[in-house]
């Protein structure tokens, strides 16, 4: 790569100079972006499409003059590459950089700020110049907890994606450790690529994918075989995991709004029977989509008689209930209280929805809040011997917890006490220095 510590900034022949010393990076070869390397970066990986960066920049017009620079603001500027979040120009330089490379690019409009300039920066049609420090990169996270990594190889050719319940037709490659594992041209239903040997990561990142894309997966534990493994594969608990994924084709599902009620309501038993199947095997995350998928469909929909109303309302009702019991499996308290309530909202005397919301409550340690979800439920069901046994447990927790604050306060009080005592001792003692010290000056 041509390299130049002192390309001029201010000089009438700078395009002649980056065409000598620079390098088209163009896909067109039109020479819209010409880049120029003023310090090499680190040896090794450079961003891919998607990726997060960060970067610091300084933006100039061929005058010299500076219209922007991330540097004089003392903050430096993230943003996810080759996504046209940004100039043309930039998405076309920082995939060419590497970590801890700075650079300088020349810009044609078209590739910058065009026709239309930035009013009192940038004149029309106007060529700029940045200097960029490409400071880090990391994959795009598709999850908020970091659980599925994605960096794109090839990027998709459209921007319509697979949804739940789509028909997709993947090739797949997955290491651990290194090791290839799988490799397969396999078909699947978003949603249900557990029924494949598909690891949720796999599945849950379809709906981010384009036709034609190839990207790469880092799945955490969680996101692919988890804390059971997959003995056939010979992969142990809690592994991390990486697949490569091509998307070779896929047929859409039909949409909530592109569907009649009556065909979501016969859909609906299909979807949480197969919901049921994978909250047995243990999959709740799995079931946690396709009891998703119910309400989705009819949390909006009110119905044309009684009898649909009826049926809106108990497929409602089931799928808040089987979220709500899924999410107490994996310890996820405040979801399971938040379906609760939606059960409560429907109908207030639901026996299963106080009594979840309950044992979530007690979970949290909210004990009086628990016990009255428990009373609730004995109101409602006065046989329910669980919702009295809880009930017990609740009370024998405030009793507990009484105790110890009790305990703590006394410790604290003693403490004041004798911090106290030590004080008045102290400042009895001092008094007495100083009276004898008084009686001393004077009987001399």
């Amino acid at each position: 790569m041509t390299t130049d510590q002192d390309l001029p900034l201010d000089s009438q022949a700078i395009p002649a100079r980056f065409v000598s010393k620079g390098i088209d990076i163009t896909t067109k070869k039109d020479q819209g972006v010409m880049k120029v390397v003023k310090r090499k970066g680190q040896d090794g990986d450079r961003p891919m499409i998607g990726d997060k960066v960060t970067v610091h920049y300084t933006g100039k017009l061929l005058t010299g003059q500076t219209f922007d620079s991330s540097r004089e603001r003392k903050e430096s500027f993230s943003f996810n590459v080759g996504k046209g979040q940004v100039l043309k120009a930039w998405d076309m330089g920082v995939l060419s950089m590497q970590r801890g490379e700075v650079c300088l690019l020349l810009c044609k409009p078209e590739y910058a700020y065009g026709c239309a300039g930035n009013p009192d920066k940038i004149p029309s049609n106007s060529v700029v110049i940045f200097e960029m420090e490409l400071l880090n990169f990391e994959g795009e996270l598709l999850t908020d907890d970091r659980g599925i990594m994605r960096r794109i190889k090839v990027k998709g050719d459209s921007f319509i994606s697979p949804n739940d319940g789509a028909s997709v037709q993947v090739h797949l490659e997955g290491r651990c450790d290194g090791q290839l594992f799988d490799s397969r041209d396999v078909s699947f239903t978003v949603g249900e690529g557990e029924d494949s040997g598909i690891p949720l990561g796999v599945d849950r990142a379809m709906d981010k994918m384009q036709k034609g894309e190839c990207c790469v997966l880092h799945l955490q534990p969680k996101y692919g075989f988890g804390a059971e493994g997959r003995p056939e594969f010979k992969i142990g608990p809690d592994k991390e995991l990486e697949y490569e994924v091509t998307l070779k084709d896929f047929q859409r599902a039909k949409e909530s709004w592109e569907m009649d009620l009556n065909e979501k309501l016969d859909l609906a038993p299909g979807v949480k029977h197969k919901g049921n199947q994978y909250f047995k095997d243990g999959h709740f995350y799995q079931a946690i989509v396709q009891y998703h998928r119910i309400i989705s469909w009819l949390e909006m929909e009110c119905g044309s008689g009684i009898e649909q109303h009826k049926r809106i309302k108990e497929c409602l009702v089931m799928a808040h209930l089987n979220l709500a019991m899924c999410f107490l499996k994996l310890k996820e308290f405040s979801q399971v209280i938040d379906n609760c309530n939606k059960v409560i909202e429907i109908d207030e005397t639901n026996e299963k929805a106080l009594y979840r919301r309950g044992e979530a409550r007690l979970l949290r340690n909210e004990f009086s809040l628990a016990m009255a979800d428990f009373q609730r439920v004995l109101q409602v069901s006065p046989q329910n011997r669980a919702a009295r046994s809880q009930i017990s447990i609740c009370q024998s927790k405030i009793k507990e917890h009484d105790e110890l604050d009790k305990r703590t306060y006394a410790n604290m009080f003693q403490k004041f006490a004798e911090r106290d005592a030590k004080v008045i001792i102290l400042y009895c003692n001092a008094s007495f220095e100083r009276k004898k010290l008084i009686g001393t000056f004077l009987s001399h």
